[in-house]
């Protein structure tokens, strides 16, 4: 795990020039990682086909922490503006966006469905991460395990095959070229 601490978010850095454009049907879930025995959130979106749009890891679930989460969705350069963005149940989903219109960050256009059962697509996508993490039985501090998660993140959308990466170069060779280092 060393690694993820020294390098997780200079990869997830790294690797935004590279990703591929998102479609614009949004599915936004939030799961729960243990830090220091409390349990935290982890809001994750992604679109329809499974590729993931964006990720935060927040102390609190609450309008606050939601808008915040959207303002990054939305800021993303990979990103597609949403044309549909379906939530769970989370009562803070709607007021968030809501605002977000009124402040004209999102388009007023926007469809904003609040459904459980059409989330199956993260919700599945949070199995990955939780795999990794139950395994680490929690994390000793936020920054820790914000690092660890978005190194996590980063090499789940390598996985996903979600960078577009030179069909010649092997994965090794690609992250030797990501960081500049010679072969």
């Amino acid at each position: 795990m060393r690694w993820v601490h020294q390098f997780g978010l200079e990869i997830d850095k790294r690797i935004c020039p590279y990703l591929k454009p998102t479609n614009d049907s949004y599915r936004v879930d939030e799961t729960y990682i243990k830090v220091k025995g409390q349990w935290k959130y982890l809001y994750r979106a992604v679109d329809s086909e499974g590729s993931t749009v964006d990720f935060m890891l927040s102390e609190n679930r609450d309008l606050h922490a939601a808008k915040r989460f959207f303002k990054k969705v939305l800021s993303s350069q990979h990103n597609s503006s949403p044309r549909v963005i379906t939530v769970d149940k989370n009562p803070a989903y709607p007021p968030a966006l809501e605002q977000l219109m009124n402040e004209k960050e999102l388009s007023k256009k926007t469809i904003i469905r609040q459904t459980k059962y059409l989330n199956n697509i993260v919700e599945q996508d949070h199995r990955f991460i939780k795999k990794i993490t139950n395994a680490m039985m929690g994390f000793n501090s936020f920054r820790t395990a914000e690092k660890t998660i978005s190194g996590i993140e980063a090499f789940h959308m390598l996985r996903k095959e979600q960078v577009e990466i030179s069909p010649v170069l092997s994965d090794v060779d690609w992250i030797h070229k990501l960081f500049e280092l010679a072969a």
